[in-house]
């Protein structure tokens, strides 16, 4: 074959292959792609749609520790105090005994990989003293941020009246995450953690799976279906894509590996700025509620339908690779003292201002270990 036919046939191979990851098999509900150092939005769908944030709440958790340790409020060796209040939120949760101390350090891996609820609410309160307080630093950095349709009403992402975000929002947290705070992204970017008991995966699958994932954040509840903010980085290009109201784990899992594939063929040129883009979109003034698609018992069976005896999940994805060892833990736990009358923490004036299913083994055709879901908030 002469060279030019072979150049010819390699071009139609890669608009083939680029065409067939722009229009994948499916959209999951609002997303958005955005080229962190540039800031420029390479596709959004529905990107002004309310929606319930879930778990993806934890990044605004984090990202108002990450502003109090950068000014010198706190320090990451902060012991966090798990109240009776902390010790009773719902699932995902760690179980720990009201009077339990741990590091902000330790917490802080806690919430992005196990999304322990429990230890958001310790957290809350142990920076400011409530969680009230708390949520109002939270609010105050989103719209500082210019999160115009975010509004926050606890720390972790469990369902709550008046709790809502949408896709362009929550690009926005992402990529102030990433421009703010490099020294402490390696949080977002956790494979696992282990207690003295039990390994935690994260259930952010693509971390050592899609090349040069490194973050960030999965959430679930039934009114929100599965969302999730991913980030990877390949030759110094860094990419967020924000995925919400998908269907299952693996259709989260599927897209966000698809828009981070299409974001990083894409060019920046004559693309939108994120912080100029102006809302769009009829529904924007109400939240979406997917719950009567997610949450019945028939669509808890087509989540399962497809996975072996053992409730393995199977990823169709081209993108994820199968994790060809353990994942890496990081050990975390407490300071091995409980203590007595759980005193509560008192806040300092200057800084006032359903789960994810357990983890088990999936396929990918080969095997990949992976979280799978039991469909209670919030991951």
């Amino acid at each position: 074959m002469r060279p030019i036919f072979r150049f010819a046939s390699l071009l139609l191979a890669v608009l083939w292959i680029n065409a067939v990851i722009a229009s994948g098999a499916y959209a999951a509900g609002p997303s958005i792609i955005v080229d962190v150092n540039t800031g420029r939005v390479l596709q959004h769908n529905d990107a002004f749609q309310k929606w319930y944030p879930a778990s993806l709440t934890k990044l605004m958790t984090a990202y108002v520790v990450f502003k109090q340790v950068q000014a010198g409020r706190l320090e990451l060796q902060k012991p966090v105090t798990v109240s009776k209040k902390a010790a009773a939120a719902p699932p995902s949760k760690m179980y720990f005994k009201p009077g339990s101390q741990l590091t902000l350090d330790n917490a802080l891996k806690i919430i992005l990989v196990k999304s322990a609820n429990d230890v958001s609410v310790a957290i809350a309160e142990s920076v400011s003293g409530s969680q009230q307080q708390f949520v109002a630093m939270m609010n105050e950095q989103a719209d500082n941020l210019g999160m115009s349709d975010t509004r926050f009403v606890n720390a972790n992402g469990l369902p709550g009246k008046g709790q809502s975000t949408t896709a362009r929002d929550m690009a926005l947290l992402g990529l102030a995450l990433h421009r703010e705070f490099p020294d402490y992204m390696h949080y977002f970017g956790l494979e696992a953690i282990k207690t003295d008991k039990k390994t935690y995966t994260n259930y952010n699958i693509l971390i050592g799976r899609f090349p040069g994932a490194n973050g960030m954040k999965t959430g679930f509840i039934c009114s929100s279906g599965f969302n999730q903010v991913s980030s990877a980085t390949r030759r110094g290009r860094t990419i967020v894509t924000v995925v919400l109201g998908a269907k299952s784990q693996e259709e989260r899992a599927e897209e966000s590996a698809r828009l981070l594939q299409l974001g990083f063929a894409t060019s920046n040129k004559a693309k939108p700025s994120l912080y100029s883009m102006r809302p769009y979109g009829k529904t924007r003034a109400q939240i979406a509620d997917i719950r009567s698609s997610i949450c019945t018992a028939e669509a808890r069976k087509q989540r399962y339908e497809g996975r072996d005896v053992e409730g393995r999940m199977t990823l169709e994805s081209a993108y994820i690779k199968p994790l060809k060892r353990d994942a890496r833990a990081v050990r975390v736990g407490l300071s091995g003292r409980i203590l007595v009358g759980i005193p509560v923490p008192t806040p300092r004036p200057d800084i006032v201002g359903g789960s994810e299913p357990s983890l088990a083994t999936t396929n990918l055709k080969p095997t990949l270990n992976v979280p799978v879901p039991t469909d209670r908030p919030s991951l």
